[in-house]
């Protein structure tokens, strides 16, 4: 059978975004700081042409995870951890809003769903699974974004969290950090679930700034 006009289409739309899948790699260190992102290697890991590689570059670099060098291509840009400190002092205010939104919004359902998080984060921190407990700190973040349906705010949040995410992967392995944020995080989530706007904006501010304090150590 001869594949027509649709079926062309739809295998396109099916395919991974390519975008989504460098910035993947890049933000899971298999890309690691300062190195060149050479568009015949991409091309061929991902099996994309040289124009698709060549675009979701461009995108990347508008998000500030890479940056192109005049008659050398690209490579991952490095984030200074002063740079990381203005990020999340920028976070505070953005994320206190969607929480402060996400207070106002959340449904029973989401509330519930918010609510096996919180068990799962404290969980993961009992075990001590510092991967699963990263992965689910990145879910509960997402979530209250969405739940917020602050559409602005998510959107400029995902890009910042993005150049900030090499950063935050590393804090979460601090020695002592998980037991002192995952309280942190179950705050949010009750302040959300309760309904309780103010709870729920200071809550994160709280947190947000243990993570810049936490920062300005390292640095």
């Amino acid at each position: 059978m001869v594949s027509g006009p649709a079926t062309m289409e739809s295998e396109v739309h099916s395919r991974p975004d390519l975008t989504q899948q460098i910035r993947d790699a890049i933000l899971g260190g298999e890309f690691a700081p300062h190195q060149r992102l050479i568009e015949a290697d991409i091309s061929e890991r991902f099996e994309a042409s040289r124009a698709g590689v060549r675009t979701a570059l461009l995108n990347l670099a508008g998000e500030g995870l890479v940056e192109r060098l005049p008659n050398r291509g690209a490579r991952v840009r490095a984030i200074s951890v002063a740079e990381a400190i203005e990020i999340v002092e920028v976070r505070v205010g953005l994320e206190s809003l969607c929480a402060r939104k996400a207070a106002e919004r959340v449904t029973e359902d989401e509330a519930a769903e918010l609510r096996l998080l919180g068990g799962q984060i404290e969980s993961a921190v009992a075990t001590g699974n510092l991967v699963e407990y990263a992965r689910l700190n990145q879910d509960m973040d997402r979530r209250i974004r969405e739940i917020s349906g602050h559409d602005t705010a998510t959107r400029l949040l995902e890009r910042l969290r993005a150049q900030s995410a090499r950063h935050q992967f590393r804090l979460a392995y601090h020695p002592g950090r998980a037991v002192q944020s995952a309280p942190e995080h179950v705050a949010i989530i009750d302040a959300v679930v309760a309904r309780d706007p103010d709870r729920a904006e200071a809550a994160t501010r709280q947190h947000l700034q243990g993570i810049v304090a936490l920062l300005r150590q390292l640095d």
